[in-house]
């Protein structure tokens, strides 16, 4: 592995995943973050007090995701061999995290109608 192309990454991915899971997260986050830029265009400013209870969805969404990958890959975390695991696993709590702050967001801006807060 000499280079890292977007197709290489596209198939480590599928591998991990498995085509049909992991094209079903793309799609998934594709709808979420148009849905989240629509909001942000319709409301014109930022719900405060949605945005907190979004963050406060934060740590649930970083855990999930941990967990969600551990259990696809069939792995535990006994299993994380240096640095680069622990660094790959911060990534993916992170990207949970900020995907579901998104999703919370943007779920009850779309479910409950624009309040001034």
């Amino acid at each position: 592995m000499k280079d890292l192309t977007f197709g290489m990454l596209l198939a480590v991915f599928e591998e991990i995943f498995g085509a049909g899971l992991f094209w079903a997260m793309v799609i998934a986050a594709v709808l979420v973050t148009v849905a989240y830029l629509y909001v942000l265009i319709r409301d014109r400013s930022v719900s405060w007090r949605k945005f907190l209870l979004a963050q406060l969805s934060m740590p649930f969404g970083a855990v999930a995701a941990v967990w969600f990958v551990l259990a696809v890959t069939h792995s535990k975390l006994g299993n994380l061999g240096g640095p680069i695991d622990v660094i790959v696993f911060l990534g993916i709590a992170v990207a949970g995290a900020v995907g579901t702050a998104i999703l919370v967001y943007t779920a009850q801006s779309l479910l409950r109608r624009h309040s001034a807060a």
